[in-house]
């Protein structure tokens, strides 16, 4: 456990770096935050000298967050390489020659496959596929792509609802999701550069045409595929499916291999549980999978398995036991099998060799390790990344001799800013479990105060919190922070990083454990003299907003709480949400066989002693945690004489994944706490501002 004395020094120099710099700084404006720059996937050429990478900005106009695809070679400066209109391009990929740059994107005619040069002309689409594709690889001799794509919708359910309207049974209607194939021809011109005409004869031919190429259909029968790679030498394809696209069907995907000139298959992999496709052995003899075996009721808490299995004979074993994490994002190469796990709040990128199975770290990296490609050799690759104080840049380097480039300058955009002071912190929880959270101070942080303190706390529960510069979703902590408020984020119990027997330390301890994670991380800033105890708030979206919402209906600590798409009532949950199995596993139970845990774990199970005023949001279409739960917690609270709000996100899910309703949501939450925690009364802003806030 850090020590109050090492606590108190980090503060002195919290306090001695933003004096230096306070001069030259600013905070931001709710909107300036939330148009930042960030980098996405990445990918290296198979020669190791291109890089592309996506980036995704916001735009107001449209009122959406556009993704697009960047490029760089060898001592260039990146530029942005596509603009797709009123839609994202992704999911870049290099020929096998380095020639071509495909991607996908939607302009006008559902998600293609669209490439273009590298040495540079216009991107040109590759597919016509009135379904759109879903996903896509090139084949490793360059002549074609195979991809996925969903099945057309039935006629009989069109002439349905001609008669009947729109409705449907649940779980039953679905398109399911085969895979393609198709070459790739680009020296044929466009079909509308040449005239076609009708022949005479009574086949009433048409003559004169072009014969671009058309796709043939791979995969038959009654399942989805979830993902696929072709074997390194060309020759197989691997994939992973399950007998239809609905969440829960997940849990039992298996694995198949197909051979590419005489299309059979063959089931290769076939457990209980769920099993993933990782990727091919360079040598295309073997495969690597994820795995959870036979486990199919503590899949969400429990570490998935790495393991190898031969194609040829189905003989398998397990590699990276030493690793204890939930694994899955690994790739192959002649060097070894490269995959970034969580490791506390760092994210390193670990090198498991496939002979042995033992796993070393890779040093001399940014702590913080996210997007991973290599080249076709697996001496070079890209990655993104960052370490706590930085935003995520896009760097290359050798493989065996660390020594990361960075090619992108994302943090240049708050090279002005006023931005948050990390520092990882840990305390003891009440039953001697040790948590660890991310403690933010103000810029003019005084050792003999004592601050109002926020505590936001991550979804999951198998999140994380990490230190970083913008903290935020649609919490304003940047804004925070310059109000005069110490932010506590707190890593309790089930988060990911800190393994197995953590994360199931809330097995039928839901909410309970958890709250006693944040109450104890309260207490040990207040045995530090750090904090104001009578100026509190609380809040968090998913878990997060669950865990609030346990909060505001079990203790009287804080001043304000803001549940964000938050459980009031595991049994309203149990029956509406997409994901039945999450609470049958952490609960071990149904409403129906142990009613009591169900309350027990359950908010609105203590509704009667509930004081705090609360903050409800949700989004209107939400499947995970559906809104009957944020009614109920509404509800009762009025009934209690409680204070509380409700907003609701037109045409959301889950999370609000729009510009301007995340600044509606983030200003909601600045409203809520400024009433409660200052005593402000903050009118929502209308017409032209500059956005800053005082």
């Amino acid at each position: 456990m850090k020590s109050s004395r090492t606590l108190l020094f980090l503060v002195f120099c919290f306090i001695l770096n933003w004096e230096i710099s306070l001069a030259q700084t600013y905070t931001p404006s709710f909107e300036e935050v939330i148009s930042l720059r960030s980098a996405g996937a990445v990918v290296l050429s198979p020669d190791g000298k291109l890089v592309a990478f996506t980036v995704q900005s916001t735009d107001w106009v449209e009122n959406r967050y556009d993704q697009e695809i960047w490029f760089t070679r060898e001592g260039q400066k990146p530029y942005q390489l596509t603009n797709t209109a009123k839609g994202s391009s992704s999911s870049p990929a290099f020929s096998p020659d380095g020639q071509w740059l495909a991607f996908m994107a939607d302009r006008g005619n559902k998600s293609q496959i669209f490439a273009l040069r590298t040495s540079g002309g216009e991107a040109r689409a590759f597919t016509q596929e009135p379904e759109g594709i879903s996903d896509f690889e090139w084949k490793p001799d360059g002549s074609g792509f195979l991809f996925l794509k969903p099945e057309k919708e039935s006629a009989g359910k069109r002439e349905r609802e001609k008669r009947y309207g729109q409705w449907e049974a649940d779980d039953r209607e679905y398109a399911n999701t085969h895979l393609w194939e198709i070459g790739f021809q680009p020296e044929l011109r466009d079909e509308s550069e040449m005239p076609c005409y009708e022949s005479t004869d009574s086949a009433k031919v048409r003559s004169g045409c072009l014969q671009l190429p058309k796709s043939v259909r791979l995969t038959d029968g009654h399942l989805t595929i979830i993902n696929f790679h072709i074997s390194p030498d060309g020759s197989q394809v691997a994939y992973t499916h399950q007998k239809d696209p609905l969440i829960n069907s997940g849990v039992s995907s298996n694995i198949s291999v197909m051979d590419l000139k005489t299309h059979t298959q063959r089931l290769i992999v076939s457990n209980l549980s769920s099993d993933a496709l990782e990727d091919w052995s360079p040598d295309s003899k073997e495969i690597l999978i994820s795995t959870n075996l036979s486990d199919t009721v503590s899949n969400y808490f429990t570490n998935s398995k790495l393991v190898v299995v031969n194609v040829a004979t189905g003989s398998s074993r397990r590699i990276a036991a030493d690793i204890d994490e939930d694994l899955g994002g690994f790739i192959w190469r002649k060097a070894g099998i490269y995959g970034a796990c969580w490791n506390k709040t760092k994210r390193p990128v670990y090198r498991i060799d496939p002979l042995t199975g033992i796993s070393s770290k890779l040093t001399n990296l940014p702590e913080q390790i996210f997007a991973l490609s290599f080249d076709r050799s697996g001496e070079q690759f890209a990655f993104t990344g960052r370490n706590g104080n930085e935003l995520g840049e896009v760097f290359t380097s050798p493989t065996s001799k660390l020594s990361p480039r960075k090619l992108s300058d994302f943090g240049k955009q708050i090279g002005a800013w006023r931005t948050a002071r990390s520092e990882v912190i840990r305390w003891k929880s009440k039953d001697g479990a040790e948590i660890e959270g991310v403690l933010h101070l103000p810029s003019d942080y005084v050792q003999s105060r004592k601050y109002p303190l926020l505590v936001v706390i991550h979804g999951g529960p198998t999140g994380i919190d990490t230190p970083t510069p913008v903290p935020g979703y649609v919490y304003p902590i940047l804004q925070w922070l310059d109000k005069g408020a110490i932010v506590l984020r707190v890593n309790y119990r089930g988060s990911a990083g800190y393994g197995e027997a953590f994360r199931s330390l809330n097995v039928r301890n839901l909410g309970i454990g958890d709250s006693w994670d944040v109450m104890s991380g309260v207490d040990h800033l207040s045995s530090l003299g750090m904090i104001d105890t009578t100026r509190m708030g609380c809040m968090g979206w998913s878990q997060g907003g669950y865990i609030s919402a346990f909060l505001t209906t079990t203790t009287h600590s804080f001043k304000a709480i803001s549940v964000g798409a938050g459980i009031s009532d595991w049994s309203t949950y149990y029956v509406n949400t997409d994901i039945h199995p999450f609470t049958r596993q952490y609960l071990i139970s149904t409403p129906w066989s142990d009613p009591d845990i169900y309350s027990k774990t359950s908010p609105i199970h203590y509704i009667g002693q509930a004081s705090t005023p609360t903050l409800i949001q949700h989004g209107e279409f939400d499947r995970r945690v559906p809104i009957a739960n944020g009614y109920e917690l509404l509800q009762g609270l009025r009934d209690h004489g409680v204070p509380a709000e409700l907003y609701v996100y037109k045409g959301f899910g889950h999370g609000i994944n729009k510009p301007k309703e995340r600044l509606a949501a983030t200003w909601h939450n600045w409203q809520w706490f400024g009433k409660y925690i200052w005593g402000e009364e903050i009118n929502l802003p209308l017409g032209e501002q500059n956005g800053r806030q005082k």
